[in-house]
Formats: C-alpha cells, structure tokens, sequence
C-alpha cells in the first residue's frame, strides 16, 4: 500500500498536498481572524459569521486590497469574488 502525505492546516483542519500550500492557507486564515476581530471591534453589531465572511473576502483578496491603498483603487473593481480557485480537500469524517 501506498503512503500519500498530506499537511493539515491547523485553523481548520483542511487538507493540502505540499506543506507550502499548507503554511500559505494557515496564514491567509490568520489573517483573516485580524480582519473579522478588527470588524467586529468597530462595528459591534455586525454578527459574527459575517465578520468571519468578510476577513476571509479581505484575506484572500489582499495583495488587491495592498494595492488600493497604495492610490489604485481600481483594483478593488478587479477582484471577482466568485472566481477563487481552492485547492483545499475537505476532512472527510467516518462514522
């Protein structure tokens, strides 16, 4: 039988095929964490899965976001939302 690794992302618990892959999920997670606390610390009443949603959007778009307030604003309009390529396997669980 064949050994296949996988890493696991520790937030999560995603699985990914490299440890690069891993590291740089892992990482856009946190970030996003900083992202849905600060939300929610300025804006308390916006519920939680919301702010969670939010950070992710921001983490995953940040290199548009860096480029925006650098005076580029037009690169917020470049950021399609529905095409973020995953290369992310679910934990399948076994009863």
């Amino acid at each position: 039988m064949a050994v296949v690794a996988k890493w696991m992302c520790d937030r999560d618990n995603s699985m990914f095929d490299n440890k690069k892959d891993a590291d740089a999920y892992d990482k856009m997670l946190e970030l996003a964490e900083g992202f849905a606390a600060l939300l929610q610390q300025h804006i308390p009443s916006v519920d939680e899965a919301q702010a969670e949603e939010f950070g992710i959007f921001l983490s995953k778009n940040k290199e548009a976001v860096m480029q925006a307030c650098k005076g580029r604003v037009e690169a917020l309009s470049e950021i399609d939302s529905d095409a973020s390529p995953s290369n992310v396997s679910p934990l399948a669980t076994q009863a």
